[in-house]
């Protein structure tokens, strides 16, 4: 297969079994790490419902994203605009970022539109341009990114999106939950070359926090806008304090990844 970032050669990495039923290739581009899987010809099969049953960090994780674009939005960018959050499956994050003050529409043509159902992106003028657009957990869907990240594009000259990047080492499919098999709606995998490499072909700026979160920004920053920040002294001396408070008072820990490892199980038949 030719790589669908650069173009160039690719290299079989490994097969693996999708879906539970399909046996798929997947390829690591040559020139950026960038893997993808063959034609995705199963998505039909994977997405007969649009949020997976292995999605239980859903609502953890939008909460997280949104007070992140929250600081970057007042920070870097006019506070006061309209943004349009792509893909944005029940609309959660648009809610929430409404409920924080900022302009946010919803667009997703396959799932139903929950939480921010009169501020779809169906409500607006066609010709609207928006400060900026959000794409969360949609980048490793992409069976054509450079011709998908186009689309988004079109309507904001910035784009701040997630989506992991890979592990060092990865050599079969077992090494990374990131693909998903169970699922089969994860085709397409980054690195950060690879995300570099669409920046430069499509004449963006590119920013990344070199884990999870990433920008295409026209706009040029003397520093990094998704850098990590540390916490004030005081600060981070008032969170491990809250912290043990909670756990003197019996405050139990998170089943958020205990109940995704039961429910992966549940998928591949080990439960």
């Amino acid at each position: 297969m030719q790589s669908k970032i650069t173009g160039g050669e690719t290299e079989l990495m490994f097969t693996a079994r999708v879906l539970n039923k399909y046996d798929v290739k997947f390829y690591r581009c040559k020139d950026t790490g960038f893997i993808q899987t063959e034609e995705p010809y199963w998505l039909a099969d994977a997405y007969s419902s649009a949020i997976t049953k292995l999605d239980v960090g859903m609502g953890y994780r939008n909460q997280q994203l949104a007070d992140r674009t929250a600081k970057l939005l007042v920070s870097g960018f006019n506070k006061n605009g309209k943004f349009l959050d792509y893909a944005g499956g029940y609309g959660l994050f648009t809610r929430l970022m409404r409920d924080n003050g900022f302009n946010f529409y919803h667009t997703d043509p396959y799932c139903q539109n929950i939480f921010a159902e009169y501020f779809d992106l169906n409500t607006l003028p066609n010709a609207e341009r928006f400060e900026m657009v959000t794409a969360f957990e949609v980048f490793e869907h992409l069976a054509n990114p450079l011709q998908d990240i186009k689309t988004m594009l079109g309507y904001s000259y910035n784009l701040l999106f997630s989506t992991e990047l890979q592990p060092e080492g990865i050599s079969s499919v077992e090494d990374w939950s990131y693909f998903s098999t169970e699922t089969g709606q994860h085709v397409a995998f980054y690195t950060e070359a690879a995300l570099k490499a669409i920046a430069d072909k499509l004449g963006y700026n590119f920013y990344t926090d070199g884990r999870f979160l990433h920008l295409f920004t026209q706009t040029q920053f003397d520093k990094n806008p998704l850098a990590p920040v540390r916490d004030s002294f005081l600060l981070r001396k008032a969170k491990k304090y809250i912290a043990k408070a909670e756990r003197r008072a019996g405050q139990p820990e998170s089943l958020l990844m205990r109940d995704w490892q039961f429910i992966k199980d549940k998928l591949n038949g080990k439960g």
